[in-house]
């Protein structure tokens, strides 16, 4: 990893400055990596999981791969820019100027979940590209598939001193994040982001941490209940659950609990009415992932909980190989429960009944560490402003969930625990360039004009009467 990183960095170093031209020609290359592997990607995929929606891999994999990547060759132009910036009075009238020029910062270190391990590759790449560095990406011992056809195609397309992939379990992946990149990104558990920190401290490595959390959702005032189920089921259950944004849990007026109750059940059954042998429903990960949830379920029932299962054919989960997971309402969930305690990244979905208008839920949200999204549903704009302004987290949607990680020209990022930094769009541009500041001094000796040049004496005390001018 030392001897790719070293190349990489000599490389770089070499090509200064990155025309746009190679940035894009990356992305162009990066987009056709994608594309034109789209099957075996997909392969690879339900493989790894034991079973994933091919449409869905189509849709969040490859499709959700390549549209950040032609948003960056669209606009790389526009954010390449050298920005103008004001001088003081009177530098200005005197010719000075002064600009921000965004530079690549070198190579760039990326580490892969393995709950979207395209997308989560592919969608740092196109701010990383675009911004003209090289990376290292370090996949999930998890998806093991998916990692050997990256290995593969991605030699076809780049030079290892342009992109390389790097695979191996833990250990591998704490030498990776303890390389001295000049940027690292990590997508993953919040656990696993302290110990990323900590190895990046040893060498001030620049971090993006996207991880994840208890996003919940506020059911307010006015809020379509049929609507509201339907797209929270949705969110829920695409991959099935496995997802750093999926609603982890919903806050809901102690009145409507019985019919949103009956409208998860419903949009659920509509979408997946049998589960075990439908091509549309995703596997969870690996048994460790499905005993752990398996577990969380039983504890919260033992803690008093009760358990809703959507199981609208009346399968049967315990005799199959499968490790596909129902969708599991849970009710009357109390904070000592496992699931109330930690991100739950599965179709597990408990309800928590509030009273007393929204400042109740508002006061719920905010006694949690800060999520990596908000979501309202209701009609009411007093409400939801008060919602935005109230809670603080990565981001928020409103009247639906997850939609606003898919708009290209928004951050997408967390806050504290749920994440530091943020990318996609011109965000990720700047993330992954560094904005150096250029001043240009004119030819007059602007020093000795302004008193900064001893010996010190009356244009010294003008030039400070100034600063002090409020």
């Amino acid at each position: 990893m030392k001897q790719i990183l070293e190349a990489q960095r000599t490389a770089f170093m070499a090509a200064l400055p990155e025309p746009l031209s190679v940035r894009k020609d990356r992305l162009r290359r990066a987009a056709a990596m994608i594309a034109d592997h789209a099957d075996r990607f997909c392969d690879a995929l339900s493989e790894d999981f034991g079973h994933r929606s091919r449409d869905q891999s189509m849709l969040t994999d490859i499709g959700g791969s390549i549209a950040p990547i032609t948003h960056a060759m669209k606009h790389v132009d526009r954010w390449a820019r050298t920005e103008r910036r004001k001088v003081q009075f009177p530098l200005g009238l005197l010719g000075a100027k002064a600009a921000v020029e965004y530079q690549p910062k070198g190579v760039v270190g990326v580490i892969a979940p393995w709950n979207f391990p395209v997308n989560l590759v592919m969608s740092p790449l196109a701010g990383i590209f675009a911004a003209g560095n090289r990376a290292m990406v370090k996949t999930s011992e998890f998806t093991p598939a998916t990692s050997a056809v990256f290995e593969e195609v991605a030699a076809r397309y780049f030079s290892p001193d342009e992109l390389a992939f790097v695979t191996g379990g833990p250990e591998v992946g704490k030498a990776f994040a303890g390389l001295p990149f000049d940027h690292l990104i990590f997508t993953g558990a919040t656990g696993i982001a302290k110990h990323i920190l900590h190895a990046a401290a040893d060498h001030l490595v620049p971090v993006t941490l996207e991880l994840g959390g208890k996003s919940p959702v506020i059911v307010g005032t006015g809020a379509d209940i049929a609507r509201t189920t339907e797209r929270v089921a949705l969110g829920k259950m695409l991959n099935a659950g496995q997802i750093c944004l999926a609603p982890d849990y919903m806050l809901v007026p102690a009145e409507q609990e019985g019919a949103v109750v009956e409208g998860l059940k419903t949009a659920a059954t509509a979408m997946y009415p049998t589960l075990l042998s439908n091509p549309d429903y995703t596997a969870i990960i690996n048994d460790r992932h499905h005993q752990r949830l398996t577990d969380w379920i039983e504890d919260a029932r033992a803690k008093g909980a009760t358990i809703e299962t959507v199981n609208p054919a009346g399968e049967d989960f315990a005799a199959s190989n499968s490790r596909k997971m129902p969708l599991h309402i849970v009710r009357d969930v109390t904070d000592d429960m496992t699931l109330m305690q930690e991100e739950i990244f599965g179709p597990v979905l408990p309800i928590r009944r509030y009273t007393g208008g929204v400042d109740a839920a508002i006061e719920t949200v905010n006694a949690r560490d800060r999520p990596l999204a908000v979501y309202y549903f209701g009609q009411d704009a007093g409400e939801q402003r008060r919602v935005l302004d109230r809670t603080i987290s990565g981001g928020a949607t409103i009247n639906d969930v997850i939609f606003h990680v898919s708009m290209e020209d928004l951050p997408f990022g967390g806050v504290g625990p749920s994440g530091m930094g943020a990318y996609h769009g011109v965000d990720g541009f700047k993330t992954f360039s560094h904005a150096k500041a250029v001043y240009r001094q004119p030819k007059i000796d602007v020093a000795k004009l302004a008193g900064l040049k001893p010996p010190y004496g009356a244009a010294t005390r003008r030039a400070v009467a100034g600063q002090m001018k409020r």
